[in-house]
């Protein structure tokens, strides 16, 4: 598989393992259309790559992936058009990621918020950094959590807890997310690479069938939960983006201060 058209992921390989790495590290990954087209044409360039066993995705530089861009944002807000067209690739994004055979690991070496949340959850076995941040924030920017996140934190949490991280937009610590089990384990920074390298080793060297058919059989009931709830979260999403509140969060922000919501 010829990887060398993507412009915003960079890769390498260490023998039947990929590395994906968002690279954009100046603006902290966030996502902008090249990268959300990217993403969304990965998993199925990767579930038919014969040389590749295991993808591992990170982040260039301090950041898993900082979600969306702000400027983004404002285009978005300026042309609705923009959104929906963009449902499409998020759907295929989501269900490539749960089709795709191939085990992902996410290595989460820094912040992952937002959309970089929801793609690092969605991966099949998450390792983060002890200090790394984990959050759902889309109600601080008065925006409906309709990516994805409203499908799997209530899956991997229980909808009680889930509901507070995806009301509040608060962030957890990797080594907190371990411990309440929205990850599967958090490790001391600069032990974070060995630690993904050998697990994804390990799972590149086994028996590769057994192995992804056991992901898929695990993931056809996650498919079913996302089937029934996507469609409805990017209405809401999409009714969100219209919002006063929306346009006030994005002005809050380009101004560096607190946003004043009023519930329209």
């Amino acid at each position: 598989m010829d990887y060398s058209e993507y412009r915003a992921i960079a890769f390498r390989r260490e023998g039947k393992v990929l590395y994906a790495t968002f690279n954009r590290p100046d603006v902290l990954n966030a996502f902008d259309d090249a990268l959300d087209h990217e993403v969304g044409q990965l998993f199925g360039h990767v579930a038919a790559d014969a040389e590749t066993n295991v993808l591992v995705i990170t982040g260039a530089g301090k950041a898993f992936s900082a979600g969306g861009d702000i400027e983004h944002m404002q285009k978005v807000i300026d042309e609705p058009q923009r959104f929906l067209d963009g449902i499409r690739n998020g759907k295929k994004l989501l269900f490539g990621m749960l089709d795709c055979p191939k085990p992902i690991i996410a290595k989460v070496n820094g912040p992952a918020v937002g959309l970089g949340a929801t793609i690092a959850l969605f991966c099949d076995i998450i390792i983060a950094a002890n200090h790394a941040k984990i959050a759902d924030p889309h109600v601080k920017v008065g925006f409906v959590a309709g990516d994805g996140g409203a499908v799997i934190w209530p899956a991997l949490l229980g909808h009680a807890r889930a509901k507070q991280y995806l009301l509040t937009g608060d962030a957890i610590t990797g080594e907190e997310a371990a411990r309440i089990g929205l990850i599967n384990q958090a490790v001391p920074a600069e032990e974070l690479d060995r630690v993904v390298a050998e697990l994804a080793q390990r799972l590149a060297s086994g028996a590769s069938l057994a192995i992804q058919w056991t992901k898929l059989s695990v993931n056809v009931l996650l498919k079913q939960q996302l089937a029934t709830v996507l469609d409805a979260s990017f209405a809401y999403e999409a009714l969100s983006n219209l919002t006063v509140d929306h346009q006030e969060a994005v002005n809050a922000f380009r101004e560096k201060r607190a946003p004043r919501f009023v519930g329209r």
